[in-house]
């Protein structure tokens, strides 16, 4: 349930953010911001509004609308406007005139079409911080390429660092550079805002999804450097990195899954009565030889409960823990201390369970009631408050 706090002051409470964005990455950026406080107003296109609302990633729909639509933008307004109207434009523009934050993730070259450019903002608002995210950047051959995230994790080689070695490339399964990239953009954002404060300067933050999940790369990057070109080397069996030695890795028990991190193999063979581990006296073998002490302990492990071998390693200080699914995660009481849960109202009435902000500040987590807007729910509001 949503706790509310009646003192909730958010750090970024009087700061306007026009949003041009739409799908996950420019959204998920706008997100981070309305929790923390700022008023972002959405700008949608009139009759279908963000192609998100349609984004179906599983037949699960909410006021049938995609539930990813209303994930990512509660606590938003929703304005409608043609951008590809003079009249539209010019709306938007009296907007952003009055804007702290603008934010986009148009293709190369389509904002410029549109007279909406940093450079062009910049004429009629000085102090705006411009956010912009693009899937490859602005140059380069890849530039006009979709940014779409499963495609960004082939381009990057993430997707040859999960699986075992033999399963091919494995993309993680979440949107993880859209998600991540949005971040980034928060990230340059409330730099620039700061600076704004102490210098009145605004500024232009650029981020792309494929510099995202780069940099999300950045140790293994640095080892390939540093090893003579060579690539990633998963293990034959129970991979977790592909960069660590064994034990690290999630290995099968009789009735679950046991999650095992960096350790010493030996102190395992002795608490585990695995004594074909003892072997292994050399802590070089565990990354020479990790296929074979994980094909041993994969074995091993299976002889007996996840909760046996907790009981048995937990106590040793060994990195370890049980491998839970959503509904044995929702019931533990370490989930439930979190407070990580809120349910939010839409203007039909509809409700919906969902995750708060992570981030806490002087100890206040940060909650909002509000669900996401209906398309143009707040058009006429706006333009009377803000566009007059």
């Amino acid at each position: 349930m949503t706790k509310q706090n009646s003192n909730q002051i958010a750090p970024l409470e009087g700061i306007l953010v026009v949003d041009l964005s739409q799908f996950l990455s420019g959204p998920c950026a706008s997100l981070r911001l309305a929790d923390l406080g700022a008023r972002v107003i959405k700008i949608e296109k009139p009759i279908d509004g963000d192609l998100c609302r349609k984004l179906y990633v599983s037949d699960v729909r909410l006021d049938g609308e995609s539930t990813v639509f209303h994930a990512i933008n509660r606590n938003k307004e929703s304005l409608t406007a043609d951008l590809k109207a003079s009249e539209g434009r010019e709306q938007v523009k009296k907007l952003i005139r009055r804007a702290d934050v603008v934010i986009h993730n148009f293709r190369p070259g389509v904002i410029e079409r549109l007279g909406l450019a940093y450079d062009m903002v910049r004429e009629f608002n000085q102090q705006v911080v411009y956010g912009q995210i693009s899937g490859y950047g602005q140059e380069g051959p890849w530039r006009d390429l979709p940014g779409q995230d499963l495609l960004l994790q082939s381009l990057s080689g993430l997707v040859w660092l999960s699986g075992d070695a033999d399963q091919g490339p494995v993309p993680m399964g979440l949107a993880v550079a859209d998600i991540l990239c949005g971040m980034h953009l928060v990230q340059g954002i409330l730099a620039c805002l700061v600076r704004r404060s102490a210098t009145g300067r605004g500024g232009l933050v650029e981020v792309s999804m494929l510099e995202s999940v780069l940099d999300l790369q950045f140790e293994t990057l640095t080892t390939y450097f540093h090893d003579g070109g060579q690539l990633p080397q998963r293990t034959a069996c129970n991979n977790a990195h592909a960069y660590l030695g064994a034990p690290y890795g999630i290995y099968r028990t009789r009735d679950g899954y046991l999650a095992l991190a960096m350790g010493s193999v030996l102190q395992l063979g002795e608490l585990l009565g695995c004594e074909a581990l003892l072997d292994y006296q050399d802590p070089a073998t565990w990354f020479t030889e990790r296929d074979r002490i994980k094909a041993i302990l994969a074995s091993h492990l299976e002889t007996r409960t996840t909760a046996h071998w907790l009981s048995v390693l937990e106590p040793a200080d060994i990195w370890c823990a049980d491998v839970l699914d959503w509904k044995r995660l929702l019931q533990h009481d370490g989930f439930k201390v979190l407070g990580m849960l809120q349910t939010v109202r839409r203007r039909s009435g509809t409700v919906y369970q969902t995750a708060r902000c992570p981030i806490r500040i002087d100890g206040q987590r940060f909650y909002s009631e509000k669900g996401s807007p209906d398309l143009g729910e707040d058009t006429d509001r706006i333009t009377t408050e803000l566009m007059a």
